[in-house]
């Protein structure tokens, strides 16, 4: 099913959201630059608020030169816009893109990342963006040549990728990754989070073969590792680096599709790999760290079953809480109060983790998403979850449903974002 229409005479156009099956194919270039500017003016709202202080203006803590990978949506994108727009630092981030023509429109990232860069300069925030394959050591080498350049260190690498393919730069094989139970069968509710339709009893696939191994080769932590190999021996990681890379583990409703499936074995696997690199990390007095994030909308978990509908719970529950956050407020959180905290130190769990899905998995809130869960049927889900709020969230990601945006105006220019 496709929902909404894209009009288009000669070049100019009046673009809607085109979706199909939970996946948004196309973008709003001026949708898509406006949520990216309106990120930057929360965080800046909120450096205010509180004080926060810059390299420049005296605080010694903060991050003077952060690379991102994976810098162009949801959690990499606002820890870029953090790092940047809230502590001073000048940014390299890297993502796969597809670019925009004149006549052709590209993927959200590469307009959050066209907007990011110049709202950057406007600010005078020095930053470079590579649209380049993460995974590859020519793009490895490419960011060691552009910091070197700049003539100063990293002391802050964020490792936000998500992909479904990842080829092997010594082997030149390609592994997929795959989102499936490993043991036995699982099923439960899935959401059409445009047209509102519960879908009872989805069967997740089971894993076979080789899912899980390529899987961990995929999203696991050996790229983060390899990252930090080649960093470390071009002599490009600063004094005190903190490098963080972003997981996920849920309650125990979504355990079997996700922590304890495929996904899940990856993410054990970076989990695994931050205690390597942290010993790497030692020789520069560096630390290395998953942080445990919130579940949200994103390109990647709104195709997975179950989680639509608990994250629509939960946004439901969370907002009459008063304890929801998005992507920039949770990346906001996880700066101001667990990487750079006054005193220097880093709260983490037994594992060494840094827990910002506190709120979420908080006893008491999930006590009243469990009660929820059993009793949302067709006929009550739009009262019983935050449809609007999931759905709004979903759109934005590609740009649509933003405030502030006028939809009903032509775009002429597909590659320019104002």
């Amino acid at each position: 099913m496709i929902f909404g229409l894209q009009s288009q005479e000669k070049n100019m156009a009046v673009i809607k959201p085109m979706v199909r099956s939970n996946i948004c194919i196309n973008a709003h270039p001026i949708g898509c630059a406006k949520d990216t500017q309106n990120q930057i003016d929360w965080v800046l709202a909120q450096k205010a608020k509180k004080g926060i202080k810059t390299a420049k203006e005296g605080n010694e803590k903060a991050p003077k030169t952060a690379l991102v990978l994976g810098c162009s949506t949801g959690y990499g994108l606002a820890s870029r816009i953090t790092a940047a727009f809230e502590y001073g630092a000048d940014t390299i981030g890297v993502s796969f893109e597809k670019d925009a023509t004149e006549t052709k429109g590209g993927t959200p990232g590469w307009y959050n990342n066209k907007a990011f860069d110049k709202f950057a300069a406007q600010a005078g925030l020095k930053s470079t963006t590579f649209n380049m394959d993460a995974y590859s050591d020519e793009c490895r080498q490419a960011v060691i040549d552009e910091i070197k350049k700049w003539g100063v260190k990293f002391d802050l690498v964020i490792y936000s990728l998500a992909s479904p393919v990842r080829t092997d730069p010594d082997t030149k094989v390609m592994y997929r990754s795959v989102l499936k139970v490993i043991g036995q069968e699982y099923k439960g509710p899935a959401l059409d989070i445009m047209n509102g339709t519960l879908m009872p009893d989805v069967v997740a696939p089971l894993a076979e073969g080789d899912d899980i191994a390529n899987t961990v080769k995929v999203m696991g932590g050996e790229d983060w590792e390899r990252w930090f190999k080649y960093l470390l021996d071009a002599d490009v990681i600063a004094e005190g680096c903190k490098t963080v890379a972003y997981s996920y583990i849920g309650p125990k409703l979504s355990h079997a599709i996700y922590r304890d499936g495929t996904i899940g074995m990856a993410k054990k696997d970076l989990e695994a790999r931050a205690k390597v690199i942290d010993s790497m990390l030692k020789k520069v007095n560096g630390s290395a760290y998953v942080s445990v994030n919130k579940g949200l909308i994103t390109r990647s978990s709104s195709v997975i079953p179950v989680i639509g509908v608990y994250l629509g719970c939960l946004f439901k529950v969370q907002k009459a809480e008063g304890t929801h956050e998005g992507c920039k407020e949770q990346i906001e959180r996880l700066f101001t109060e667990r990487l750079y905290t006054a005193d220097g130190k880093v709260p983490v769990d037994e594992e060494g983790r840094i827990r910002i899905d506190d709120w979420e998995l908080r006893p008491e809130t999930q006590a009243k998403v469990d009660k929820v869960m059993p009793n949302i049927t067709q006929d009550n889900i739009a009262e019983m979850i935050d449809l609007e709020g999931v759905r709004k969230d979903f759109l934005n990601i590609n740009g649509f449903d933003v405030d502030g945006v006028d939809y009903s105006k032509e775009v002429t220019d597909m590659s320019a974002i104002d």
